[in-house]
């Protein structure tokens, strides 16, 4: 086993425990490969949003020559399977085996958990492009990891705030029980409650159970104002349209974006007018969104969504300490500050990060109209996650 020669600031904290002390350090040389591990769900529930994640980076680094600070890029990629028990097993083979210099990851919350542990334990840089869960930018925040994309408290807060201020006052909430789902219920219930809603009653099935008839059958016999959810990927599609063939369409349906971001087509002929919010949404006007969208039909043939813009966003942020350091990857603090500091030009519109490195963003109010979530307003602007235990915020 050799030692990756970007990690001299973690040997001496594992040496010990690994065996590794005595093993020589490569000095860092020019024309190098920054060698990424792509560590994302290319199977299961989730297998579209990491294909989705992938294309948005890999066409942020060929628009950049194929190259980020310079250096040539060389991808290691390795199937999470939205299984948190391999999550470890899966990050140590990227950052031992594998020596790659950054990782980024993931769509599952809680995967994205245990590599946060990891990255923290072994100074790896790792750039989050999906999973929101609310600890990796509050109690496991740490200055060399980093989101592109939102807390699962957002989206929620945001939903809940346009909700309230819509006068909805009662509704039900249903989501998988785990961390992306409990948490987004928790965002949604902070502002609708705040707005002078009432929850109902809040209904949980365990990931990835897609029964979903029991809790629609009861959505029917409480007769909420609305119903909240959050789901994703193929287990959305499902629910949406077992929700209106269910006839609840008498009780709006409302949820996070990722309800029905990527699957527009699949529900399109049930679901018109279902409205979400999130941090982008189709139409957004700006040249940085009217670009990248062309790009990425051109090169993948079909229209980017929400995972797309995040991945290609990980790259941008990437980039940005790159070159502040001239792609030398061994001067760490100096690209971590300058990936703090970085204004990203999203597709999204720009955003900056928080200081525990999450996304300072508008949340969008889309509704979908063909197969494509339409922004017809905002939510919140420039909403922070609250980052509850991140010491640096």
């Amino acid at each position: 086993m050799t030692i990756d020669r970007n990690r001299r600031a973690a040997v001496g904290a594992i040496a010990g425990a690994a065996g590794l002390s005595a093993l020589p350090l490569p000095a860092l040389a020019q024309g190098r490969k920054l060698k990424i591990g792509l560590m994302l769900p290319y199977t299961g529930t989730f297998a579209q949003l990491g294909e989705a994640i992938t294309n948005g980076f890999k066409l942020y680094v060929a628009e950049s020559g194929g190259k980020l600070g310079g250096d040539d890029v060389e991808y290691v990629t390795v199937d999470d399977e939205s299984a948190p028990p391999k999550a470890v097993e899966n990050m140590n083979r990227l950052v031992r085996r594998d020596n790659v210099d950054v990782v980024v990851g993931t769509v599952h919350s809680g995967v994205a958990l245990a590599m946060a542990n990891v990255a923290r334990q072994t100074n790896t840089t790792l750039i989050i492009p999906n999973a929101g869960a609310d600890d990796i930018t509050g109690s496991l925040c740490a200055p060399n990891i980093f989101r592109t994309s939102f807390s699962n408290w957002q989206p929620g807060y945001g939903t809940g705030k346009m909700m309230a201020d819509r006068k909805i006052k009662s509704a039900v909430t249903l989501t998988w029980k785990y961390a992306a789902g409990e948490e987004s219920v928790n965002g949604f219930k902070e502002a609708f409650t705040a707005g002078g809603g009432k929850i109902v009653k809040e209904m949980f099935l365990p990931f990835p159970n897609v029964e979903f008839q029991p809790f629609l059958t009861e959505i029917a016999a409480l007769k909420p104002e609305a119903v909240f959810v959050f789901f994703a990927g193929a287990g959305a599609a499902k629910f949406v349209k077992d929700y209106y063939a269910a006839g609840l369409k008498s009780i709006p349906l409302y949820g996070s974006g990722f309800l029905t971001d990527g699957i527009g087509e699949a529900i399109q002929d049930v679901a018109q007018g279902l409205t979400t919010v999130l941090h982008y949404g189709d139409g957004i006007n700006n040249p940085k969104n009217n670009a990248f969208r062309t790009a990425y039909a051109l090169k993948y043939k079909m229209q980017p969504d929400v995972y797309a813009v995040q991945g290609y966003d990980a790259a941008q942020l990437l980039a940005a300490g790159l070159r502040a350091v001239k792609g030398d990857f061994s001067k760490k603090a100096e690209m971590y500050k300058a990936m703090e500091i970085a204004k990203i030009d999203s597709p999204r519109g720009p955003f900056t990060l928080s200081k525990a490195h999450n996304p300072v963003q508008d949340m969008y109010i889309r509704q979908l109209k063909g197969r494509d979530n339409v922004v017809v307003g905002i939510a919140v602007k420039a909403l922070a996650d609250p980052a509850k235990g991140c010491k640096a915020a």
